[in-house]
């Protein structure tokens, strides 16, 4: 049985390096430092949301029915995400209300997502 490898410290949280890797099949050992990628750090729920982003190729509409949750919780989410890689999401200012309308004419909102936006929320 395999199990899935930790990556924090159980007792101070930091991040755990890999210091031995073994071949299962002719059993050699490489010792070294090795570190995780940045993937391997991230929360179950961040890595589920990117397969599910991924497969719907980057469809927020796709994603939203995948998932069942708004045009803005998704966004949030892949801010998120974004901000869990290392990233700084910019943050999109929708004080022009043709930008929201513009949203709302191709689906991408609804209108109730649209009044949202447009009060700041």
């Amino acid at each position: 049985m395999a199990y899935r490898v930790i990556r924090k410290c159980p007792v101070c949280g930091s991040k755990l390096k890999i210091i031995k890797l073994r071949c299962d099949s002719c059993s050699t050992v490489i010792e070294n430092t090795f570190e995780f990628s940045k993937y391997e750090y991230m929360e179950e729920e961040h890595l589920r949301f990117m397969e599910i982003f991924i497969k719907c190729r980057g469809n927020i509409k796709d994603v939203e029915k995948e998932l069942g949750i708004s045009y803005p919780t998704v966004r949030a989410k892949l801010d998120e995400v974004v901000a869990a890689l290392g990233y700084t999401a910019p943050k999109k200012d929708y004080s022009n209300s043709k930008e929201i309308l513009d949203m709302l004419e191709r689906g991408e909102i609804d209108p109730e997502q649209a009044l949202n936006l447009m009060k700041g929320n």
